[in-house]
């Protein structure tokens, strides 16, 4: 049986919002959390996107829960052993609560220094080369290191946790579930497919962990949360790999208008039927995932901890 976890949105909500859910998360039983890391919104309805790694800091002091990034890219807005240090100090908070999930990015978040977005298999080879680099320093060790994309000199990391941190890796297509199942410690996927699964679990995953996560929209009438999701997170109906290449959110506001809210109606979980909340994390147990993170649009938040604590948790328990 699967955990079930909190995905905090930095692009929803400011820090503070984001630690006081944290809180509220552990009161209603979640078992772990989820915390998005982006440099922009998707959009600006969406308003907000906060530095994750002084987030970690906070939510260290407020919950005891683990806690994850879903996802870093630590290929190219930050260099891997600026991550390899901000995810060795998050371990330490977090004695040792601490995950990093990393995955490929999006030209969103990573081309902002004006620095050029490669193509996937590119991406594959300067995450796979930044993991290296990464769990070099999480030892502790002096680190030299010129590879095909990166160059460390002299780089020590004093401040490390007793076990290295885990890396889980995010794949939605064979290239990178391939690429998780043959380096990562764990496979992040945000679709409850059991060949995903299946493909990182042959592929050398083995008994790993695989986590997936969701987003819903409680509220007590259905079409307003409809019109809650169509209006801060219409990118997720997008198709291709426009959210992987646009560089900025105005270009994704341009593509408002090819989603519908009856899109929305028929794709998102939205409203009060409890059925219809446990049927979709359900749907990830099936499939073969460990943990399940679900994420509230909009801001009943409090409504939506007291939903899930009274009438979803216990049904999935």
């Amino acid at each position: 049986m699967p955990e079930y976890g909190y995905f905090l949105s930095s692009e929803e909500h400011d820090p503070s919002a984001l630690v006081e859910q944290a809180r509220m998360a552990e009161q209603a039983g979640f078992q772990a959390l989820w915390i998005s890391d982006h440099y922009h919104p998707w959009n600006d309805a969406q308003g907000q996107s906060p530095f994750v790694w002084s987030v970690i800091g906070a939510l260290s002091e407020a919950v005891s829960l683990p806690i994850e990034t879903a996802v870093t890219c630590p290929t190219v807005r930050m260099h891997p052993a600026v991550v390899a240090q901000a995810a060795a100090t998050s371990a330490v908070m977090t004695q040792g609560r601490f995950r990093l999930g990393l995955g490929t990015g999006e030209a969103l978040n990573e081309h902002i220094l004006g620095d050029p977005w490669p193509p996937l298999h590119v991406r594959l080879e300067m995450l796979e080369e930044a993991i290296q680099v990464m769990r070099r320093l999480f030892t502790g060790e002096e680190v030299n290191h010129h590879g095909t994309h990166y160059t460390v000199e002299n780089a020590r990391l004093y401040t490390v946790p007793e076990e290295p941190v885990p890396i889980d890796i995010s794949g939605f297509g064979p290239k990178a579930t391939s690429l998780a199942a043959r380096v990562g410690d764990g496979y992040i996927t945000m679709m409850p497919e059991e060949e995903m699964v299946t493909q990182f679990r042959k592929g050398g995953g083995g008994a790993k962990l695989v986590s997936g996560g969701t987003k819903v929209c409680y509220g007590t009438d259905r079409d307003e949360c409809v019109r809650t999701v169509h209006r801060l997170w219409y990118n997720e109906l997008l198709p291709g790999e426009m959210g992987q290449v646009l560089p900025s959110p105005r270009h994704f506001e341009q593509l408002h208008e090819l989603v519908t809210e009856d899109m929305v109606r028929e794709k998102s979980v939205c409203g009060d039927d409890v059925d219809e909340h446990v049927s979709a994390l359900k749907a990830f147990a099936d499939a073969g995932f460990d943990r399940v993170y679900v994420n509230q649009i909009g801001p009943d938040q409090r409504g939506f901890f007291d939903f899930y604590r009274t009438k979803v948790l216990p049904q999935l328990a």
